[in-house]
């Protein structure tokens, strides 16, 4: 069983800063890319950010400059560090992982989510 878990969502003034951590736990061979999605009430899923094994990075328009992921290849970690957070963040952020497990095949897996809430 591959679980991906994230934490590190809150309420954050406008302005501020937040880092988002997801770490993938169970029987993993290897992960591809990693990333983070969000969705916004009344809004279609979006991604916001990705990450490769190798390092390569993918961002959305609106928030490029202002986040950046990371990830510990060794650890099955992958991070958003979030700054100068505008309101219309606001969403559910979620991340994503193109797992290959020990044994079974290659899959795209979910976590729960996180809420993370920019308001004054």
């Amino acid at each position: 069983q591959v679980q991906l878990v994230e934490s590190g969502g809150g309420l954050v003034r406008p302005g501020g800063s937040l880092r988002l951590s997801c770490a993938a736990t169970g029987s993993i061979f290897t992960i591809y890319v990693m990333g983070w999605y969000r969705q916004a009430p009344g809004k279609q899923r979006e991604l916001v950010a990705t990450i490769t094994s190798g390092g390569s990075t993918n961002y959305a328009d609106s928030v490029k400059g202002r986040f950046t992921i990371s990830r510990n290849i060794a650890e099955n970690t992958v991070d958003l560090q979030m700054n100068s957070l505008k309101p219309e963040v606001t969403a559910v952020y979620c991340c994503n992982a193109d797992i290959v497990r020990l044994s079974g095949p290659e899959e795209w897996c979910w976590g729960q989510g996180t809420q993370v809430t920019v308001s004054s």
